[in-house]
């Protein structure tokens, strides 16, 4: 699997991930917010996913990651929101496997879910957010879900 940082390029997950520890390690008093979200767009008859890995030094700024699957067209919101957050804990389940591994098992990774109480979604957030929870990660929804409806949403175009 691949993933791009706007400031190095196409990185190997793994190469991700050594990225992520030498920018938590670099600062180490510092607090830290590891976030995944997904957003998508249809293209031209399929639909671009992008998934976002942010590494949130608090304070003091955030590196990110992302990776795009293109998929047949998904018509159903339902659909396209339930296939954004098994695309997010697929990828947040890798990330806290390797933290684990690292040792680092204090950083928690939470999935931001692009859902809010305004609007389609809204009758979708009690489902995707039971996903989220049982699969024992942290959920939120917009206008928390940065992750989500920000940073993935900006590679989505």
């Amino acid at each position: 699997m691949y993933l791009n940082s706007p400031t190095k390029g196409q990185l190997t997950f793994d190469q991700m991930m050594s990225d992520m520890m030498r920018y938590i390690t670099g600062l180490p008093s510092s607090s830290y917010r590891i976030i995944i979200g997904t957003d998508s767009q249809v293209v031209k008859g399929s639909t671009h996913f992008i998934s976002a890995v942010i590494v949130h030094r608090l304070g003091k700024g955030a590196r990110y990651y992302y990776r795009k699957k293109t998929h047949r067209k998904i018509k159903s919101l339902r659909q396209k929101i339930f296939f954004e957050t098994a695309l997010s804990l697929e990828l947040g389940g890798l990330v806290a496997k390797k933290f684990a591994e690292f040792g680092c098992e204090d950083l928690k990774v939470e999935i931001h879910i692009d859902a809010g109480t305004h609007g389609e979604t809204k009758e979708l957030i009690r489902e995707v957010v039971g996903m989220v929870t049982g699969s024992g990660f942290r959920a939120r929804i917009k206008p928390d879900a940065y992750g989500a409806s920000s940073v993935a949403d900006r590679h989505t175009k």
